[in-house]
């Protein structure tokens, strides 16, 4: 199939998903370029349709998903449409398109299975606000092999385009869910799950704390923290060691310094023997 009128309906549909409001009316996101496309096949992710510059030759990379090579069984199902650097332009955010781009259908996981998790390595994310630092978060629990992340309410839409870019394909390879994080956190304090909190008057350090056993951290806004809402549910209330004379740490910076002495502790804790 090729499209080359940015009148199209069909492009009209495709340029909605660049608003919060088309997304959640399709339940799909789009992906921009080859990498974040790529990653998005490897794991499996509903792709429903790919389109592709016309006037270029589609990347090596994807090709053989269009072809049906066996390893390339994920791309059978999948509708690739030609269509013009107009359309590609309609259809992403970037000033420079990398002609390519996909329609994913969003997954969906179940909040209430992160409850089950006997050692589970979670991060649930309370009203952060920027992309970019949402991004880094999930990136970071992907390398550190958490749960899965979630978010509550008031945090930045995890399929805005932005956001996905800066995941860099990390959105794909753990469950992240979005929930009521007040509906959900007493019942996980009820099943003896540490709620851990930053806080600048906080007595016991990170170093100081068991992260071995199921543990979520609660990160909050990058202005004002954790919401007084939640603050409440932390039965944890550590602080980051800060010997400079730096005030305070960017949140997706103090996250990955909490999952990190988790890794630590869980994997790392006994030092070889010489």
């Amino acid at each position: 199939m090729m499209i080359t009128s940015a009148a199209n309906p069909r492009v009209k549909g495709w340029s909605a998903l660049l608003t919060k409001r088309g997304r959640d009316e399709q339940g799909a996101f789009l992906l921009e370029g080859v990498h974040l496309i790529e990653e998005a096949l490897r794991s499996q992710a509903k792709v429903r349709t790919i389109l592709y510059n016309m006037d270029r030759e589609l990347p090596v990379e994807l090709d053989d998903y269009r072809s049906g090579h066996s390893r390339a069984e994920q791309g059978k199902n999948i509708e690739w449409v030609g269509v013009s650097e107009a359309v590609l332009a309609k259809c992403t955010e970037t000033k420079t398109p990398q002609g390519v781009v996909a329609v994913c259908a969003k997954p969906e996981y179940d909040a209430a299975a992160f409850l089950e998790h006997k050692l589970a390595l979670v991060v649930a994310v309370d009203g952060v606000q920027d992309p970019g630092n949402l991004g880094t978060i999930i990136r970071t629990a992907d390398a550190a092999g958490a749960t899965g992340v979630l978010l509550g309410r008031g945090t930045v839409d995890l399929y805005n385009p932005k956001t996905v870019r800066s995941t860099m394909g990390s959105l794909f390879h753990l469950p992240i869910a979005e929930c009521d994080l007040k509906e959900l956190l007493p019942s996980a304090g009820q099943k003896g799950i540490r709620l851990v909190g930053t806080r600048l008057d906080a007595r016991q350090h990170c170093y100081d704390l068991d992260l071995t056993q199921a543990v979520w951290f609660l990160v909050g806004n990058e202005g004002s923290g954790l919401s007084p809402e939640l603050a409440p549910y932390v039965n944890e209330d550590i602080i980051i060691p800060m010997p400079g004379q730096a005030e305070s740490l960017n949140v997706a910076m103090a996250t990955g310094i909490l999952l990190y002495e988790a890794v630590r502790q869980r994997h790392f804790s006994k030092l070889p023997s010489v």
